[in-house]
Order: structure tokens, then C-alpha cells, then sequence
């Protein structure tokens, strides 16, 4: 028998999910004929799968010690490197500046580098993170943006911030901007463009179409914050975000970003002598009409990178065509 105290950060899980997490090998059929034939309970009481825990919760599980075996933490995260750019941090949050070329979660290339592992290093060895004292939490990322996307990054340091957060998300109550250069001129100073977007896995890759049906509707707002030498440096309001939407909606409508060698042309982008895609989530603005809990502190604060690499170098007169066709 094995008795188990809910901390603050597994407060708000259901049974069978905190369970899931902090016994990995506790099959899901013995965990769920456990919890009907009351061998699991809490603070003495019966207890369903589906029902949420509780800060200081003691959950109590009659079952084989070798089924409750706990895995010996791998901390994976400390062979990832200690560099992080940390735009605002509190005791709930951190907003990071995401550089081009670094993925925000492990995939099958590359495991160890990466903004969480960065994130959860940072934590750890600033003493804020103790994943062997943690039964189920560990700090996550918010939002995520592509591998050649660089820009603004929220991370949770607590499962409440996290709850929160994710919710506020769902809800479009964080508001969220990005600078890009694309070829040619706009149409209009400002507007809205709307389409549906359908993604292939296979290709990773988005198309867009006009049709509905053909996809997820998205919507795309613009505005022309500067233009010259046939290239517009836009501000971009994502009211949608699905994969890909900018680069592919802004390409499709004629004016890919530079860079961009999968939705572009790189004749253009070798014109230009641009290699990264001039795309940077750079404005972050936590709107929250609705109650936020212990967050309602981030309501209507805004926060923005600055210096840019490619709006600079684009306003210094530095991104222009290096030769004619």
C-alpha cells in the first residue's frame, strides 16, 4: 500500500490522469478495477476516476508494490544548453524570445535542445524546479512557434498558470502579433484576409483554398508598417492560428515572406540574400475580458521585442535586391 499527498501543482487533474502520470507502470485496466472496487481511494473515501484532486488530497492505493514502481527521474534537461533570452518572468510565468533555428519541443530529430529543456534547466538550477519532488508536473510551454520562426514563447511555471493560460488561449483572450517582410505591395494599408486552411502531415505542408469545406477557416489580419524597395514590413494579428497560417495565406494571396523557401520562391529569397524566413512573433497582449484567478495581474499588459533582426536590418536600408533579374 502507498499512500500519495496532492500538492498545489497536481491540484485539478482527475484521478485516472494523475495516476496515469505518477505510476507509469500501472496498466490502465488493474488502475480502473482498482478505483471501482474501492482499493484507491481519497482521504479515506471512495473516489471515480473522472473526479479532480485537491491540494492535500491523500490518496491511498492497495494494490502490488511492484505495479506502484516509480521510474528513476531522467533529467534530460540538463544536456540542453543553459542560453534563454527572458523577456519578463514572475512567479507564474516566463515569456522567452525564441530564436530562429531552436525547436520548443523534442521531435524526432532532435531530442535535447530544445526551449522546454532550456526552460525546465533554467528553473531547476535556479532551485524553482524540483521534478523529484513534482509527482506530475513539470513547467510546460503555453504556445509554441515553428523552427524558423523566432519570437515571444509563454511558459508556465505552475499547473494553475498553466490551466489558466491554455484556457485564455482557447479563448482568444491573448492576443498575438507578428512582423514579417513579404514581396510586393499591399493591396490595401490594412485588412483582413479569410480562407480555409487544410494541412498535410505527410508533406508538412498547408494549403490554401477560398472554398468552404477545403479545410479550417482561418483569418488573417494585415497592416503596412513600412514599405520600400518592393518588400512590406507588415504587422500581422493572428485571429486564427493554425500551422503555417501566415506563410501560407500571405503566399497565397501573392506576397510570400522572404525567406520562406517552402511557401516562396528562392529565386526571390536568393535576390535578396535571404536564407532565415522574416517571420517573428514580437508582440504579446494578455486581454483577459474573463477572470484569470491568480493571473488577473497580467490583464491588458502588453510586451514586444524591440529589436528585430530583419525589421531592423529592412529600415537601415540593409534588405534590398543585391541584383537584377
Amino acid at each position: 500500500m502507498q499512500q500519495i499527498t496532492v500538492t498545489p501543482n497536481d491540484a485539478g487533474q482527475r484521478l485516472d490522469k494523475f495516476l496515469q502520470k505518477t505510476f507509469r507502470l500501472l496498466p490502465a485496466s488493474l488502475m480502473y478495477k482498482a478505483i471501482r472496487k474501492k482499493d484507491i481511494k481519497r482521504n479515506g473515501k471512495r473516489i471515480a476516476a473522472e473526479d479532480k484532486l485537491e491540494s492535500g488530497d491523500i490518496v491511498s492505493l492497495y494494490l502490488p508494490d511492484d505495479v506502484l514502481v516509480r521510474e528513476a527521474p531522467v533529467h534530460e534537461f540538463m544536456h540542453a544548453s543553459k542560453s534563454l533570452s527572458v523577456v519578463y518572468e514572475d512567479a507564474h510565468i516566463m515569456l522567452l524570445n525564441k530564436p530562429v533555428g531552436l525547436l520548443v519541443h523534442p521531435d524526432d530529430r532532435e531530442f535535447t535542445d530544445t526551449l522546454i529543456f532550456r526552460v525546465q534547466r533554467y528553473l531547476y538550477e535556479k532551485g524553482e524546479y524540483d521534478p523529484d519532488a513534482e509527482q506530475s508536473f513539470a513547467p510546460a510551454l503555453v504556445n509554441r512557434i515553428d523552427r524558423n520562426t523566432c519570437g515571444i514563447v509563454i511558459a508556465a511555471k505552475t499547473a494553475a498558470a498553466l490551466r489558466i493560460l491554455n484556457d485564455k488561449l482557447k479563448k482568444r483572450e491573448i492576443e498575438k502579433h507578428y512582423l514579417c517582410l513579404v514581396f510586393g505591395t499591399m493591396p490595401k494599408q490594412t485588412d483582413t484576409l479569410e480562407a480555409f486552411l487544410d494541412k498535410n502531415e505527410a508533406k508538412n505542408r498547408v494549403y490554401i483554398s477560398k472554398d468552404e469545406g477545403q479545410g479550417r477557416r482561418i483569418a488573417t489580419r494585415y497592416t503596412v508598417l513600412d514599405e520600400k524597395d518592393g518588400i512590406s514590413l507588415l504587422d500581422i494579428d493572428l485571429l486564427t492560428g493554425r500551422t503555417h497560417q501566415i506563410r501560407a495565406h500571405l503566399a497565397s494571396v501573392g506576397h510570400p515572406l522572404l525567406g520562406d523557401g517552402k511557401y516562396g520562391k528562392n529565386e526571390q529569397n536568393k535576390r535578396y540574400g535571404m536564407t532565415k524566413q522574416a517571420l517573428c512573433s514580437y508582440r504579446l497582449i494578455f486581454r483577459f475580458p474573463t477572470d484569470a484567478e491568480e493571473l488577473n495581474y497580467l490583464r491588458d499588459r502588453e510586451f514586444r521585442l524591440d529589436d528585430v533582426w530583419f525589421a531592423t536590418a529592412f529600415r537601415n536600408g540593409e534588405i534590398r535586391p543585391r541584383f537584377t533579374r
